[in-house]
């Protein structure tokens, strides 16, 4: 009972610290903030800041506390809140969320809510009382044998004292001894060490290689999954906006357009432009734009060597007569039209780009003869440009959420297990829903990360498959070590009420098995996945 006790704590211990690595992944609230007070700037300590107090937050901050946008409009990054790769364009008097991170120009904010009732404060308080360790059903049954030792005790009495009335020449010393014999060989030593230790050891690989388990029943679960249905943006997909392609016409000199582009994108606030210049890279100097235009919902205008520089959608084409020989509708990504000097150059094309080891994790899942579905709230033709891209067969997109509920419940109907794999907090129900919920820990969102039971610290696909593989291998070694520890007590035992078993062999049988499933169970912590 004492190596039980052993075995229980270092999986407690185990669990504790995956439960703390969480904690620290959702807690990213910033501790300061500055506010404004008589028309000056002030940084003061975040949970001190009252309701009606005006935020001021600049670019590349994230906001501590929920509240409503003062200034005309803003742009926020939301993958941490929504999944959702575009940023989120917020105008006046609308509410912005603690967690989500200022893109473009400094905003203002005025504070609604309290520190403590901010959205991301109450998620944190969720994880805190709900994310507990919980046990696999081989680790319940073997507690369960393990409090039933007093029946070695009962057999123990019964060999000693039950033969008294059936054995002639009965000698006191050899059934006393063969009793203790019978008592030592009996003791489940090995079992209710090596089955907590393996657990354990299947908790730290998979925390070792990123991938955090809310419990060890999870390892048994994540290892009998027959199905993966994944979201598209943040999880397959890196989530952020850039440029995919420039199809620009051979009679325009490539560079030279692209170096205009980038200086009049230079010009705006807009995510898009962002994804331009992070791909042109430097200004060019030397390019001297006039009369710079913003048309919204259309794009910029410019005048370059008296010549009328125009890049935007295709409805600033249409605006200003300019004709074009493409179907923008056949593109499944966002594009970006360019003309110059009355003429159609061509178009660059905005995506967010897949992740370069989704292919590999499709891969390996189909390998693990596991069925594979996408679901994204995306438009159809990408969830399928990018299904295609990375060869699985059955993808939806423009889907809700309740549209993803419905389809992981129709896979549950067939009696299938199913794994969920998402980021946004659209994702949170149907990884609730789902036998196995998996989170992307990195950029997802807080309640998805609450709500999921495996969370992937790193964003990598190809962790799924590696966590599939730790659950297997887990329970591979655990069975091991009972059907071991099972089987070598049986013949012993049957040995040892026989007379054909002494001590040594009593000791081998608890003792020795024990060091030898424990030698096995620690094993997972050297395995390559």
């Amino acid at each position: 009972m004492l190596f039980y006790a052993v075995g229980e704590l270092f999986q407690t211990m185990a669990v504790k610290r995956a439960k703390a690595n969480i904690k620290t992944l959702l807690d990213q609230r910033p501790d300061e903030v500055t506010i404004l007070q008589d028309n000056r700037a002030k940084t003061i300590k975040a949970e001190n800041a009252s309701i009606g107090d005006i935020i001021q937050l600049k670019v590349g901050e994230k906001l501590g506390l929920d509240g409503d946008l003062i200034s005309e409009n803003a742009f926020f990054n939301t993958a941490a809140l929504t999944g959702e790769s575009k940023p989120d364009r917020k105008s006046k008097g609308q509410t912005v969320l603690a967690g989500m991170i200022n893109l473009h120009s400094v905003s203002l904010i005025k504070v609604t809510a309290a520190y403590t009732d901010s959205k991301l404060s109450k998620i944190l308080e969720l994880v805190q009382k709900n994310a507990t360790s919980q046990k696999a059903p081989t680790e319940l049954f073997i507690r369960k044998f393990a409090k039933s030792i007093r029946l070695s005790l009962y057999f123990c009495f019964c060999n000693y004292c039950i033969t008294l009335l059936f054995v002639d020449n009965y000698l006191f010393t050899k059934w006393l001894y063969r009793a203790l014999i019978f008592l030592v060989i009996s003791c489940p030593c090995a079992l209710v060490i090596s089955i907590p230790l393996g657990y354990f050891g299947g908790i730290g690989a998979a925390s070792k290689n990123g991938i955090l388990f809310k419990g060890s029943n999870f390892l048994d679960a994540i290892a009998e999954i027959q199905n993966v249905v994944m979201d598209k943006t943040g999880t397959m997909t890196e989530g952020v906006f850039k440029v995919q392609e420039i199809v620009f016409k051979p009679e325009f000199n490539k560079e030279e357009i692209l170096e205009m582009v980038n200086a009049l994108e230079s010009q705006s606030t807009h995510p898009v432009a962002t994804a331009i210049r992070q791909f042109a890279g430097e200004i060019n100097p030397n390019i001297k734009l006039e009369s710079v235009e913003e048309i919204s919902g259309h794009g910029l205008k410019a005048i370059l060597q008296n010549k009328e520089l125009l890049v935007g959608n295709f409805k600033l084409m249409d605006k200003f007569s300019i004709t074009y020989d493409i179907d923008p509708t056949s593109i499944v990504y966002t594009l970006i039209a360019v003309a110059y000097n009355k003429k159609f150059v061509g178009y660059l094309t905005i995506a967010d780009s897949i992740k370069p080891d989704a292919k590999e994790t499709v891969d390996k899942l189909k390998a693990l003869h596991v069925k594979i579905t996408m679901l994204s709230g995306d438009k159809h033709n990408v969830v399928k440009f990018v299904s295609d891209k990375l060869g699985i067969t059955d993808a939806f997109g423009d889907l809700l959420p309740e549209d993803k509920v419905n389809k992981v419940k129709e896979i549950k109907e067939r009696n299938e297990s199913v794994a969920f794999v998402g980021d946004g907090v659209n994702d949170a129900p149907v990884i609730a829903l789902s036998s196995v919920g998996i989170a992307m820990g990195g950029l997802g969102s807080d309640a998805t990360i609450e709500t999921a039971d495996i969370v992937i610290q790193d964003d990598m696909p190809s962790k799924i498959p590696m966590a599939i593989n730790i659950g297997k291998q887990t329970k591979r070694i655990v069975w091991q070590n009972i059907i071991l520890a099972f089987s070598v007590k049986a013949i012993v035992l049957l040995l040892g009420a026989g007379g054909l078993a002494s001590m040594w062999e009593a000791v081998f049988a608890d003792v020795g098995v024990a060091l030898l499933a424990i030698l096995n169970a620690v094993r997972i912590q050297r395995a390559e996945f």
